[in-house]
């Protein structure tokens, strides 16, 4: 049976998804939560400038005086928050021209502060203020005592001058779209609509959509650094945010504070070699569910592992040429099945809704469990709205960050090179490149290792089966920088601090407090 092609909202440049959401509804599991980040309009409290804003504490890129001396009013914005917007160029190739402002949110420290530890949650397109939001019950007690934790929604994306490319009724199709590649009519309908994707891009968003690459995001965390009158970045960045984070480490080793990347990316790897290895980690990531499912009671799967795997299989090709009917109305197709499968397998405390996802869509022939999960993904809400541009934020920065390489011919054999190591995900993991290919401006990222020569120690954690940052990346990154080390959780699900165990918290804790190294080999 012929496999269809995912919809290119998901998939075809999001080449690392977020940290996994909830599947409750209620507080994040491994943030961010995809309720709308709130507005960075903030209550009648006064305003107080930022403690430093202006005073210069170490050398000012030039052209750039008018960003770092600008005046921050961080204005409460709840009990223990306080939001501010900051101002910086749109283009850092021409800092005198446009500008556009990013949304930041902190929870002040609870005692005593040590300093400001900004976080970013991934993606690329999460929100760093929904981060900072679940700060009180996602960051131990001891770090929030000592810290202000602050939460930046990166250029592109949420409150931040964001990203827009289509409607949502327009995503909501392409979500589900379908797309068979291995005909000549399945690919042009392929091709029109990373098009319209790209169009739109264009047209609603202009020259943002140009300027949204990690290199300029890294740069913003030093105006932000400044402008919160801290000499040295401390940073906590998961998934994606690693990527942000190193690159940060690269641009400004001399300015490199705590910094902890958990989940690591390989900076080195090009965009196929990113979609292989997660294929390979989320068909991993799969069987464990698979066998973990047929030791429980309830398990809507059945023989081996082989087998059970074999069977969500075949629940993808079967939505693929009939798609279930779910209780909003919409049809779960293959592509909005695969969402709502990988979506539990970011972290292995929530295997138990995929188990109910599947003994729904298999025994009942109802896909609507399998769509919700979809829909918390992708941040849509039941009314149909997407208050989070995600989506659309990543196929930006991907597009950017991951220059295009090869030709259609050289993208089917990729496809195939999926489909023989992945079976399950990798025939729907293709073809990402189309949409890439249609972008109004091509990347020019080059794709090689970070060492951050000079900068102090930097801690790379790593969970041994994750599967959309798999371990062996937090390993060759560790190796790559110049004074990284790796703290390994040997465990599964994506990304390790606030997830995994007290050893993890406690090991990341006392770094970013107190400079504490692990000893080589550190494994929690």
């Amino acid at each position: 049976m012929r496999r269809p092609r995912p919809a290119l909202a998901l998939v075809a440049a999001a080449l690392v998804l977020t940290s996994c959401t909830s599947v409750s509804g209620d507080e994040p599991t491994a943030a961010p939560s995809t309720s709308p980040a709130p507005s960075s309009a903030t209550s009648s409290a006064s305003p107080s400038a930022s403690p430093t804003a202006g005073e210069a504490t170490d050398d000012v890129p030039e052209g750039l005086a008018e960003y770092y001396g600008q005046e921050v009013a961080w204005t409460a914005c709840g009990e223990t928050f306080e939001c501010a917007e900051i101002t910086v160029p749109l283009s850092y190739d021409d800092p005198g021209a446009e500008s556009i402002t990013l949304a930041a949110k902190r929870l002040l420290a609870a005692g005593e502060k040590q300093g400001s530890l900004v976080i970013n949650p991934g993606g690329p397109g999460s929100s760093g203020i929904e981060l900072a939001e679940a700060a009180p019950s996602y960051f131990t007690a001891e770090l929030r005592e000592a810290y202000d934790v602050v939460g930046l929604d990166p250029r592109g994306v949420g409150d931040s001058t964001p990203v827009d490319c289509v409607s949502d009724a327009e995503l909501d199709r392409l979500r589900a779209a379908e797309y068979d590649l291995e005909t000549d009519e399945g690919l042009r309908a392929y091709q029109a609509d990373a098009q319209l994707i790209a169009d739109g891009c264009a047209s609603t968003s202009g020259d943002l959509v140009a300027n949204v690459d990690t290199v300029s995001a890294a740069r913003d965390l030093d105006v932000l650094r400044h402008l919160l009158g801290e000499e040295e970045l401390d940073y906590l960045g998961f998934s994606y945010g690693t990527y942000l984070g190193a690159t940060y480490a690269e641009l400004f080793p001399e300015r490199v504070g705590r910094l902890v990347l958990d989940g690591a990316m390989d900076p080195s790897l090009s965009a196929h070699e990113t979609t292989l290895a997660q294929a390979v980690g989320f068909e991993s990531s799969l069987r464990a569910y698979a066998e973990d499912c047929l030791a429980g009671p309830d398990c809507p799967l059945t023989g081996s592992v082989d087998d059970a795997v074999g069977q969500v299989r075949t629940l993808l090709e079967l939505t693929g040429d009939t798609p279930l009917p779910t209780a909003d109305g919409r049809e779960l197709t293959a592509s909005l099945a695969f969402s709502g499968i990988i979506t539990p397998l970011y972290d292995d405390s929530t295997w138990f809704a995929l188990t109910a996802a599947l003994d729904q869509a298999i025994n009942e022939g109802d896909g609507s469990q399998l769509l919700f999960l979809a829909d918390l993904l992708a941040g849509r809400e039941a009314d149909g709205s997407y208050p989070v541009n995600t989506t659309e934020a990543n196929w930006a920065v991907n597009c950017l960050d991951y220059p295009v390489e090869g030709d259609l011919a050289r993208w089917k054999a990729e496809a195939d090179e999926l489909e023989a190591a992945a079976p399950t995900f990798g025939p729907i993991m293709g073809y990402g490149a189309v949409l890439c290919d249609a972008w109004p401006a091509q990347g020019e990222a080059e794709r090689e290792p970070v060492t951050a020569a000079g900068a102090p120690p930097i801690m790379v954690v790593g969970t041994t089966g994750d599967p959309a940052t798999p371990y062996e990346w937090s390993v060759a990154l560790a190796d790559q920088l110049e004074s990284g080390f790796l703290l390994t959780y040997d465990g599964g699900g994506h990304t390790a601090y606030g997830r995994s165990n007290d050893c993890v918290n406690a090991a990341v804790d006392r770094f970013l407090l107190d400079g504490v190294v692990p000893e080589e080999g550190a494994t929690c």
